[in-house]
C-alpha cells in the first residue's frame, strides 16, 4: 500500500534506502523526547545525590562519589540529546567556537574515571571530579541562548 501511495504521489517507485528507514524507525515525537529528556536528566540527578551521600562511606567513598558524580553529569549530559538528537548535539559540541570546552570537559570526565578505576587515587579522582564541575560548566556556557 505504501509503494502505491509513494507512486500515485510521483514519488520514486525504488524502496527507500536502508539508512532512511533507520532514520524514520528511530525517529521520536516531541512528547517522548521531552520525556527521554525528564528521565535521562532525573537519573544523572539521582547519580550525583547517591554520589554525595555515598562520599562517606569509609575507605571507597571517594572513589564511589567520583564514579556516581561522573555517571551523573555522563547521564545529564547525554538527556540533551532526546531534545535536539544525537547528531545535532555532537555538531554542536565540536563546532570551532566550544571545541576547547567540550574536549577538556571529556578529557576530565575520562580522567576522573580513570583515576577511580585503574589508578585507584581518591585524591586525584577527588581533583578531577572538581575539574570536571567547571569544565562542565564552561561547556554549558559556551552554548549561546
Amino acid at each position: 500500500m505504501d509503494k502505491l501511495k509513494r507512486v500515485l504521489r510521483g514519488q520514486d517507485a525504488e524502496e527507500p534506502s536502508g539508512l532512511a528507514e533507520v532514520i524514520d524507525a528511530t525517529s521520536l515525537s516531541w512528547g517522548t523526547r521531552v520525556k527521554g529528556f525528564i528521565a535521562c536528566f532525573a537519573i544523572g540527578c539521582l547519580c550525583s545525590v547517591l554520589g554525595s551521600c555515598l562520599l562517606w562511606v569509609p575507605k571507597k567513598g571517594l572513589i564511589l562519589f567520583a564514579v556516581f558524580y561522573t555517571l551523573g553529569n555522563i547521564s545529564s549530559l547525554g538527556s540533551t540529546a532526546f531534545l535536539m538528537g544525537p547528531m545535532r548535539q555532537l555538531k554542536k559540541m565540536f563546532e570551532p567556537t566550544r571545541l576547547i570546552a567540550t574536549v577538556v570537559m571529556l578529557l576530565c570526565l575520562i580522567l576522573t574515571l580513570c583515576s577511580a578505576f585503574w589508578w585507584r587515587n581518591a585524591g586525584l579522582a577527588l581533583l578531577f571530579c572538581i575539574l570536571q564541575f567547571f569544565a562542565l560548566a564552561w561547556y554549558v556556557i559556551s552554548f549561546p541562548y
